[in-house]
């Protein structure tokens, strides 16, 4: 039951990462080219931290996508780099910026789903047999 569990929350983060990285790409073509589909941009951002946010957000999909293809055994650490960056850049946002009411609820699920997701990368058996090849 647990290495299924396991294997299921694997394939999870891996669906994550592509819902990242299309979010990203369209945050991206709305950023440079005002093409939209559905409005991404925050208007409470400044245009260098809007652009820093869009970044980050597709490379955290680019990273575990390959890692997940290649079974690249540093997928774990470059994660953990990423989710300490987007943390940080989310800090700054939700306390300098936002101004929504949930803003701080957001930002608490936020970072307790990037520590879930950083200790299943580096503890579960599942992530490590994986990785490892």
């Amino acid at each position: 039951m647990i290495k299924k569990t396991s294997w299921l929350f694997l394939r999870l983060i891996a669906l994550l990462s592509v819902a990242m990285l299309i979010w990203g790409v369209f945050g991206f073509l709305e950023y440079f080219f005002n093409f939209s589909i559905i409005p991404l941009q925050n208007p409470d951002f400044l245009n260098g931290t809007q652009f820093i946010h869009w970044l980050l957000i597709t490379i955290s999909g680019v990273i575990f996508l390959f890692g997940f293809i290649t079974k690249w055994p540093h997928t774990p650490t470059a994660m953990l780099v990423i989710y300490a960056m987007l943390a940080t850049m989310c800090f700054i946002q939700t306390f300098d910026m936002m101004t929504s009411p949930n803003r701080y609820i957001a930002y608490t699920i936020e970072i307790i789903l990037y520590i879930i997701i950083s200790v299943f990368l580096f503890r579960s058996q599942e992530s490590k047999n994986y990785f490892t090849g």
